[in-house]
């Protein structure tokens, strides 16, 4: 049960109001209750991925992956699906989230996601080079850190308020290496 203020639909106002019309999920009604980080985190939601340095796809795998770091069902769950809708199958998903993946770029990219959550950012010059090898740039390391802090913000928030999860359930993974 939530322990935080929820905002319905019907009672939001301003950008708040619309983006809850179209989007009436649990935590999306929490952190509406403070209308400036709302409005603020949905606009840096929506930055992450669409540069063209990292794929949709890929942005959902990093989520996943910090998702699961950050023992967040909420963020798991919602990502699932979100995930799906990027093209991601519920086994990729899966995989996603215990740090393997299928090809050998997006293994690099989950490599160099669990570096950065595992050491706080301080990836060694071998680490951003490998990820580098793999294709990736600078704006894509930039934006593997941003999807990194905003499923730490969700994971943060959704443990303090109980969020309850209004995604389908997903299956456990096994524990992370």
């Amino acid at each position: 049960m939530p322990r935080l203020t929820l905002i319905e639909p019907k009672d939001a106002t301003g950008d708040a109001a619309r983006i809850l019309a179209t989007a009436p999920i649990n935590i999306y009604k929490g952190i509406a209750a403070n209308p400036e980080i709302f409005t603020t985190f949905i606009a840096f939601m929506r930055s992450i991925g669409t540069s063209g340095a990292i794929t949709k796809a890929e942005k959902e795998l990093v989520m996943l992956y910090a998702a699961e770091a950050r023992h967040c069902g909420y963020c798991v769950a919602a990502h699932t699906r979100v995930a799906a809708g990027a093209g991601v199958s519920a086994e990729r998903a899966l995989e996603a989230r215990g740090g393997h993946a299928t090809s050998a770029k997006e293994q690099a990219l989950l490599d160099f996601t669990k570096a950065v959550i595992g050491q706080n950012g301080n990836v060694s010059d071998a680490e951003l080079t490998a990820f580098r090898a793999a294709g990736y740039d600078d704006r894509a390391a930039i934006e593997v850190v941003a999807a990194i802090t905003a499923m730490t913000f969700t994971a943060l928030y959704n443990h303090i308020n109980d969020t309850t999860v209004d995604f389908p359930p997903v299956p456990s993974v096994a524990p992370q290496r």
